[in-house]
């Protein structure tokens, strides 16, 4: 059984862009799509008909968002494989157990909800945070969710050498034939005095060393995978989770990690994934690290 590539709906614009975008990957995946909500019935029970005799209105209601889903994602790809699944749970457990036997799990970066959507949409923050799958979060402009800039974004972190996040970033952009931007930031040492010119650049200097070094080693398995893949390396002064966002603005998505913490249920995702999720220019995908990944300090 081929494994799905999973998208969260309930209904609202969001999803139904992240539809579509879920159906364009999956096309490039080569993989089926499996189109789940979730929702708990009494919610919905006394705000619209009860249109069946046998199954409760918020029932009706659901299968009928999964529907309308599948229907928009045949129509992008009418020979994409496309399942749909009705759960009577909360959205977040649901999707995060779907996760375990999926690609990716997908999802809008808005909710139904306009109260528990502030930036981010609850559940899609939840889902980012505690999947063992890749989570794509579907946001950003029409240019990077119709994929026309050609180019995909990655952020190497401190514990990104040849990690899931940058195996995932190849592929996309081997998939996309994209040029893929691989950055990573460094900070000027907080105890350098600048204003002196004769102690002012050595510093610095050696900061800037080692991200180039720590950028050339998490490529560079990666690099003999995928050789097709157009790579630019770049390392930039100032934080990275502002730096990311900025050049967001000229990729199709933006490729992150996240590391599981020893003790620690679910995933702690750090700044560069939780801005990246709210401010992105692009649609982001969050990926989780190896179980055994090294622990150290905060991206």
């Amino acid at each position: 059984m081929e494994t799905p590539l999973v998208v969260g709906v309930d209904g609202s614009d969001a999803s139904l862009t992240a539809t579509d975008w879920a159906a364009d990957e999956a096309v490039r995946l080569g993989l089926p799509l499996r189109i789940v909500h979730a929702s708990r019935w009494e919610r919905y029970e006394g705000s619209v008909p009860v249109w069946s005799m046998n199954r409760p209105s918020g029932q009706v209601l659901a299968e009928n968002i999964a529907a309308i889903a599948a229907e928009r994602a045949l129509r992008r790809a009418p020979s994409l494989k496309v399942t749909t699944d009705v759960l009577a749970e909360d959205a977040a457990s649901a999707l995060i157990r779907e996760g375990r036997s999926a690609e990716a799990v997908v999802v809008g970066s808005r909710g139904r909800s306009e109260l528990a959507d502030l930036l981010l949409g609850s559940v899609g923050l939840i889902v980012a945070a505690r999947s063992h799958s890749p989570v794509i979060v579907v946001r950003g402009h029409r240019h990077a969710l119709e994929a026309r800039h050609g180019s995909i974004l990655l952020g190497v972190g401190e514990h990104d050498v040849d990690s899931p996040a940058v195996l995932f970033a190849f592929r996309e952009a081997a998939l996309r034939q994209a040029e893929l931007d691989v950055v990573r930031a460094w900070r000027r040492p907080a105890h350098e005095p600048v204003a002196h010119p004769l102690l002012t650049g050595d510093a610095s200097h050696h900061e800037e060393q080692q991200a180039t070094v720590l950028l050339d080693e998490a490529v560079e398995a990666a690099v003999r995978a995928y050789p097709e893949v157009r790579l630019r390396r770049t390392t930039v002064e100032g934080p990275a989770h502002k730096t990311l966002v900025a050049r967001s603005a000229a990729a199709d998505l933006l490729v992150v990690g996240a590391r599981r913490r020893e003790g620690h249920v679910g995933m702690e995702l750090g700044r560069v994934a939780h801005r990246a999720l709210h401010h992105s220019a692009c649609p982001v995908a969050v990926v989780p690290q190896r179980h055994h990944a090294p622990t150290g300090g905060e991206r």
